[in-house]
């Protein structure tokens, strides 16, 4: 079943076939953002790196309505700007290979033990611009990276100042400095896999 929606072998007029495959699109997307936010929550919970509050059922679905956002948006900016060699490689395996990557950083971020909280965000930094190097390699993809880390930081701090979430050892305003690299990490994930639905869909 999941190979068949996959290679769209569907025949119905075009009208329909857009729509259908525009809803496939964000219910991939909606579910990747889900299941992701579902295993990162629960690494930082096990690692204390943040708690949660009784209020937050509605964490998965904010972050599954994120990446749809997110993987629209790319294909969107690469159509706008008229760029087409937007991916180093755009099959499957490289969509894979991008979201491992994103949850070993992650891992990282939650399990590396390191003394200085600077050094540790500088290292997932690096960590998140060679991801963007190895899966985008474009001034449209950076600069999309940096708005989704910057407004999702941004999100963030409104949530631990309104105590949905908190971090033990903030240091970083509210939240932890390595945080913007995750969200840019992010970014760079749910952009690669919403081009990659794109050129299947589009």
């Amino acid at each position: 079943m999941a190979l068949w929606v996959l290679h769209r072998p569907w025949s119905v007029s075009r009208p329909l076939s857009i729509v259908l495959s525009f809803a496939i699109r964000i219910c991939i997307l909606f579910s990747a953002g889900i299941i992701c936010s579902m295993v990162l929550n629960l690494l930082q919970i096990q690692h204390r790196v943040t708690t949660l509050s009784m209020f937050t059922w509605w964490v998965a679905p904010c972050c599954g309505a994120a990446a749809v956002f997110i993987g629209l948006a790319y294909p969107c900016a690469d159509a706008c700007v008229k760029q087409d060699d937007h991916a180093v490689l755009t099959d499957w395996t490289s969509v894979m290979r991008c979201l491992v990557i994103f949850l070993g950083i992650n891992q990282a971020s939650v399990s590396i033990p390191y003394t200085d909280d600077q050094h540790l965000a500088m290292s997932l930094g690096a960590m998140s611009i060679g991801m963007w190097f190895l899966f985008d390699r474009t001034a449209c993809g950076l600069g999309l990276g940096l708005t989704v880390a910057a407004l999702a930081t941004l999100v963030a701090q409104v949530f631990v100042f309104s105590d949905f979430y908190s971090y033990p050892h903030p240091d970083f305003l509210f939240v932890r400095s390595w945080l913007p690299s995750i969200f840019f990490s992010g970014g760079v994930t749910f952009g690669h896999l919403g081009r990659k639905l794109a050129e299947v869909y589009g």
